[in-house]
């Protein structure tokens, strides 16, 4: 069986046709394809797409399709054949000089990119969809969430490991009256975030995480775990801890995985966050051991879905005002991006997780909020 016949015969066994109409099939554009994928994988899979070689209506219910037909197991009798997901396998450890290279490569592009597809609180994590469909009124919604679960008051000192372009600062600071001080390593989120917060009760520094030196009330990590490396799991979570007050707590929002992972997906990994991972249940339950109480675990992941496409629908939309600074090799690469990790999660391959964390428990319990 040639390369061609071997391609077409496994994303047949996923519900994929290779030139058909659904919304899932592909269409191959150059011939070449079907080899470049059978020598390369998953990095040749998303470089081919950049290229232009294939194109599928719907990204998303591409890979839905691939992941939940089962076309991972089915392929594993021809390793060169590595078809599945773009988040499934990703990131791998991270040291301060490969965090760099994350946040250069990534969060360091333009904000006038982000302000393109995310919300007014440029907020790059999964909204809360609960009862909207709004992704503006999602993002708020996820925002309000977390200084429920958090127990915002004025009185709090809070850290935010992470702070992206300062969102969750200027919501919890004009909400709740609370002081936000927001670390980063960007320098271009951290310039947006100081202007974006100009005037509250809010301090934006550049700063690893393992330098942080001060006592916080309550301690927020959002979307920067899945940065942090499986070997600095126990890490943050130590630091967390020795800088949260004793009656504080310590809300963790991540992506999970369902199962533990140590190496990256080499397309994820070279085009969207160079030296990173997806923590599984296990790995942050071992990190957590002995130093938190845990006090609510939350999953939404379903509303990731919903978010991605959001963000696509809203970059597509506006990529006539910012295509003048990329090119369009760049447009295929966030769109394949974006998509394939929707499907990701509507597949329910991976998780987002909500985990509220105590040093010694709750007296008389904490109570959940959804």
């Amino acid at each position: 069986m040639n390369a061609k016949q071997s391609v077409i015969q496994l994303l047949a066994g996923a519900g994929v046709t290779v030139g058909g109409t659904a919304p899932g099939d592909i269409v191959v554009h150059d011939e070449r394809w079907y080899g470049r994928v059978l020598a390369g994988g998953l990095l040749a899979l998303g470089e081919s797409y950049m290229d232009g070689w294939w194109d599928a209506e719907s990204l998303d219910v591409f890979f839905h399709r691939v992941i939940t037909g089962g076309l991972e197991d089915r392929a594993r009798a021809n390793w060169r054949l590595a078809l599945s997901l773009i988040i499934n396998k990703l990131f791998n450890m991270q040291t301060r000089a490969r965090s760099m290279k994350a946040v250069h490569d990534h969060y360091d592009l333009s904000s006038k990119l982000y302000e393109s597809f995310l919300d007014p609180y440029n907020q790059y994590t999964c909204g809360y969809f609960k009862n909207t469909d709004d992704l503006n009124v999602a993002q708020e919604q996820k925002l309000d969430l977390i200084c429920k679960k958090l127990k915002l008051s004025a009185s709090d000192r809070v850290l935010d490991i992470g702070c992206g372009w300062g969102g969750f600062a200027k919501y919890a600071t004009e909400r709740h009256g609370c002081h936000v001080t927001g670390i980063t390593i960007s320098n271009e989120q951290a310039t947006y975030a100081r202007e974006y917060t100009n005037g509250l009760p809010v301090e934006i520094k550049i700063m690893d995480y393992r330098d942080i030196s001060d006592m916080y009330d309550k301690v927020l990590v959002c979307g920067m775990i899945e940065h942090v490396g499986y070997k600095n799991y126990r890490t943050i979570m130590e630091i967390a801890h020795t800088h949260l007050t004793d009656d504080g707590l310590f809300l963790l929002h991540t992506i999970g995985g369902n199962s533990s992972i140590t190496n990256p997906d080499p397309w994820i990994d070279k085009y969207i966050f160079p030296n990173s991972m997806l923590p599984s249940i296990k790995q942050l339950g071992d990190a957590i051991e002995g130093l938190f109480v845990m006090e609510d675990w939350h999953n939404f992941g379903a509303y990731y879905d919903k978010t991605l496409l959001a963000w696509h629908t809203n970059f597509v939309t506006n990529w006539n005002k910012i295509k003048n600074n990329y090119n369009e090799r760049f447009y295929r690469m966030w769109r394949y991006y974006l998509l394939s990790c929707a499907g990701s999660f509507r597949a329910r391959n991976v998780q987002l997780w909500q985990i509220v964390l105590s040093k010694s428990g709750i007296p008389g319990g904490y109570v959940s909020i959804r």
